[in-house]
């Protein structure tokens, strides 16, 4: 399983991108004798029988780094390192290794869907086409995604803009106190750190990227700034999102600069009822000598749960340092990380089908 993560981890696929690393898991699965096809989206879909109620497992393709970015992987004893090498190619090659040997304990019936756009501004379009496709013929939705022993079983909502400042620029001092886009973007950020961000329900609020300018002595004619708002409540989540937009269209009058705000994100927050999901997934740690630890999470199964889908995210390794170059992975731990997902997955064997209608 070492070197599958490996070349997993190796192949890059950054969002939007995926196509790459979609064609390795496909050609992984029908060696396996699944028979996977590519959806509208470029999500890898798959079906294998089993008892029970109908599980939809997603589990995301992409990563968060550009194509640009070095994913080859630094190999010591107990730690490897490499740009996306836990978040996601370590679940992809724990699921694919469970492909490649299914065993012959339990399973429910199983679609297993390797999803494109998790990450950043993907905005969950593969999980999201994938519910809204098929959710209706499952009971139960599984993503797998995170560390060994966490479990995402509430949607922690986001809301994210793009903003853009426009004013009149020009020399920085020929033609000083001219308006600047820069300075714009300077007093919207500056408003927005002095925003109340509640605790209870938990909330955050960051500008994780911001331009603009063409050099030092000249007064910017155009700036701007990524903005992620989130919560685990929709309605702290819309109050947030309200006093965060006011913050800065009032900045941006009161500098002289015109503005454009653009939706670029749009995540549910809320939970459902997976409380028979979460003992099950609890069962399957204890299995293996793991302690779960639950807590809000922003993953695919946040669509599944905006979609009433009982849900969450199951993680299979251990690790740090995600979202970042230098992540890491335990490779030892994948071993453990699959045990506990063929636990997970004779647990989910036992559970009744959901009932719907009338």
């Amino acid at each position: 399983m070492r070197e599958l993560l490996v070349r997993v981890a190796e192949t890059p696929a950054p969002t939007g991108a995926e196509r790459a690393r979609g064609e390795l898991v496909a050609g992984l699965w029908r060696e396996a004798g699944l028979t996977p096809s590519f959806d509208e989206v470029g999500n890898v879909v798959a079906t294998l029988p089993g008892a029970g109620p109908r599980v939809l497992v997603a589990c995301h393709l992409d990563s968060v780094f550009e194509a640009s970015v070095d994913v080859r992987v630094r190999r010591d004893a107990e730690r490897w390192v490499g740009a996306g090498l836990g978040d996601n190619a370590a679940s992809l090659a724990v699921l694919t290794r469970w492909v490649q040997a299914p065993g012959d304990g339990p399973r429910p019936h199983l679609t297993l869907v390797a999803t494109v756009g998790e990450e950043g501004l993907g905005d969950l379009r593969g999980a999201r086409h994938a519910v809204a496709r098929l959710g209706a013929d499952h009971d139960l939705f599984v993503a797998l995604d995170g560390y060994l022993g966490s479990v995402a079983d509430q949607a922690v909502g986001s809301r994210r803009y793009e903003a853009r400042f426009r004013a009149a620029g020009g020399h920085s001092w020929g033609d000083y106190p001219s308006p600047s886009a820069v300075h714009a973007a300077g007093t919207a950020i500056a408003r927005l750190a002095e925003l109340h961000v509640p605790r209870q329900p938990r909330s955050s609020l960051n500008v994780g990227q911001v331009w603009g300018g063409t050099s030092i002595n000249a007064i910017a004619e155009r700036a701007g700034f990524n903005l992620d708002l989130r919560s685990v409540d929709p309605e702290a989540l819309t109050r947030l999102e309200r006093a965060a937009l006011a913050a800065i269209e009032e900045a941006a009058a009161a500098s002289e600069a015109e503005l454009e705000l653009i939706e670029v994100g749009d995540r549910p927050a809320g939970s459902v009822d997976n409380r028979a999901l979460l003992a099950a997934a609890r069962g399957a740690y204890e299995a293996v000598g793991v302690e779960l630890v639950a807590a809000p999470g922003s993953t695919d199964a946040n669509a599944a749960m905006a979609a009433g889908l009982p849900a969450l995210a199951f993680g299979v390794y251990r690790g740090g340092n995600a979202h970042r170059l230098d992540e890491w992975v335990d490779p030892g731990s994948l071993a453990v990380g699959l045990r506990a997902w063929r636990e997970l997955l004779a647990r989910l064997a036992r559970l009744p089908r959901r009932r719907t209608g009338a």
